[in-house]
């Protein structure tokens, strides 16, 4: 198996991983997809969360109180190398009735850290 495919599929595990753990609410889940520090540029802010501790909580004061769950509706591989993948992300998050309330391009860059692959950051439009 090449490095390029190596690296896309651990990275589409990171992002499935980061999904299931959104959409079941389990901050520990969550926080195994990420490497901290985690960055997140938005809205012209760098976000910076040091360790997991808020990141949950903040992910939840963002997608709001109608936020039920969330899906990806497309991941594009734009990059990839032994140790880092680039993948251009659309982001669907939907109210708890099952309407859609905000659909978002969004950048993520996941990188093999100490031998773990896991989201380094990302920029998103959402």
């Amino acid at each position: 198996m090449s490095d390029y495919t190596s690296a896309t599929d651990a990275a589409l595990a990171v992002m499935r991983l980061h999904l299931e753990g959104l959409n079941a609410r389990d901050p520990e889940t969550v926080a195994r997809s990420l490497h901290f520090p985690h960055y997140r540029l938005s809205g012209g802010k760098m976000t910076i969360w040091e360790s997991p501790d808020s990141y949950f909580d903040d992910f939840r004061a963002r997608a709001g109180q109608e936020w039920g769950h969330t899906e990806w509706g497309e991941i594009n591989v734009l990059e990839a190398s032994g140790d880092k993948v680039h993948l251009d992300v659309e982001v669907r998050r939907f109210r708890v009735d099952g309407s859609l309330l905000v659909t978002f391009r969004s950048l993520w860059v996941i990188a093999r850290l100490a031998d773990r692959w896991a989201a380094q950051l990302r920029s998103s439009f959402g």
